[in-house]
């Protein structure tokens, strides 16, 4: 059934070791198959939104073969891609949506990009407009949603900034700059996460990366490589806030990715007073990782300004979860970014929140949580988003009753076990 009935829970207690970060795996498969020769990637989710990758790239002639939690890709180049029969379906992924089509605006065929309901209605024009200047022939539905139809050919080099700090639109942009006719320059406003630029240098990409500006060398010769995909910072997210605000809680996450672009939300937390240290650092070739102890914590209020929303976008929903148990008011600022994911998260996670008894207050882009409300037990629901579900379920662990949330099978686009991992610290 897609829904769960959850009781309060005392503590969580124990260890996990979660599966790779998502982010970095989309990026894996895509560079490994457009390198040459073959890629070993370790500790890769079964996510949907990951598979959705996978399926693009063996449909563009990739092979990619499972091996336990190990993805085997035999990669054809920079250009050794084939035009694929029929559309390519992304599901629900608009990590994958936005990549590709940088990929795939420098080939020398055409391709037809889909995606289920809701990323149908997430907006590509961010990605769209900028491929253009660089003279890519693509266009979607209203000019700014899927299917998207890119027509392959030759770009030209792009010097170009980016007008949010978005780390999926930077990317898209830097693929494309591979199968640019000569060097291109891309910066953005603010750091966004950079696994591409990591990961592309890897496996044998020239760049010069220089604070917010990056300097990307045309046709590269990339080469495959071995790699381990750390534990995934967004999922682990869930988990610290659960041990935060249970009394007497202590968890350990190991293997995580310890990268100082997706670690904002163990900035904000620690502001908040929250008991989280790192231990055991070391570099794995491309990451560093480490190990994470979290220890039940009193939180205070905190102010969140928009200059750090890039680092915690996807953290955002069980950010909220954690101000509940704060003392005192948190705010959120230009939070917008919120409202084009999979749903709308402001308007999801306020309304489930709300329900349970919860006062916040939006104005604009803007998010005011009032701290240490009781919450109470109430029948939820999701609206489809993963991350939506996830954050609900951490908040009825600390209410004053039993929870129903509905539309819990979204959780398999980003953390299938995430259920399992829950029962297995639930004391």
């Amino acid at each position: 059934m897609d829904k769960i009935n959850l009781k309060p829970a005392k503590r969580l207690k124990g260890t996990i070791q979660l599966k790779g970060d998502k982010s970095i795996s989309h990026r894996a498969v895509m560079i490994a198959s457009i390198a040459e020769g073959r890629s070993n990637i370790k500790n890769f989710p079964k996510s949907e939104d990951c598979l959705a990758t996978v399926m693009a790239f063996q449909k563009l002639g990739v092979d990619i073969d499972f091996s336990g939690d190990e993805v085997i890709v035999v990669g054809k180049g920079l250009r050794g891609l084939r035009k694929p029969e029929g559309n390519i379906y992304l599901g629900n992924s608009g990590t994958s949506m936005r990549l590709i089509s940088g990929v795939l605006a420098g080939q020398n065929f055409d391709s037809t990009l889909t995606g289920d309901e809701s990323l149908s209605k997430r907006p590509m024009d961010r990605i769209i407009m900028p491929l253009r200047q660089m003279g890519a022939d693509i266009t979607g539905r209203e000019d700014r949603y899927a299917p998207l139809v890119i027509k392959g050919g030759v770009l030209n080099p792009i010097k170009y900034k980016t007008d949010v700090p978005s780390a999926q639109v930077k990317s898209a942009l830097i693929f494309a700059a591979l199968y640019a006719d000569g060097p291109s320059e891309i910066s953005e406003p603010l750091k966004s996460r950079d696994h591409t630029e990591r990961l592309l240098s890897l496996f044998g990409a020239k760049m010069i990366i220089e604070d917010l500006n990056i300097a990307v060398c045309n046709d590269p010769d990339l080469k495959g490589k071995d790699i381990t995909v750390p534990g995934d910072v967004s999922s682990a997210a869930f988990f610290i806030v659960g041990a935060l605000i249970l009394g007497g809680s202590e968890i350990v996450i190991k293997d995580l990715l310890f990268n100082r672009t997706r670690f904002g939300i163990m900035d904000v937390l620690k502001d908040m007073g929250a008991d989280i240290n790192v231990e055991k650092k070391r570099f794995n070739g491309f990451e560093e990782t480490c190990d994470l102890i979290v220890n039940a914590s009193e939180l205070k209020g905190v102010k969140v300004g928009r200059d750090l929303i890039p680092s915690i976008i996807d953290e955002l929903p069980v950010l909220l979860v954690a101000a509940l148990f704060a003392q005192g008011d948190t705010t959120i600022e230009g939070a917008g970014e919120l409202r084009v994911k999979e749903t709308d998260r402001i308007a999801s996670m306020t309304e489930a929140l709300t329900r349970m008894g919860a006062d916040i207050s939006v104005k604009g882009d803007d998010i005011c949580v009032r701290g240490q409300v009781p919450l109470r037990g109430a029948k939820l629901d999701s609206l489809g988003d993963h991350r939506t579900a996830m954050s609900l379920a951490i908040a009825s662990l600390a209410a004053d009753g039993e929870c129903e949330i509905k539309g819990i099978e979204c959780v398999n686009t980003s953390l299938p076990d995430f259920f399992k991992f829950l029962d297995s610290l639930r004391r």
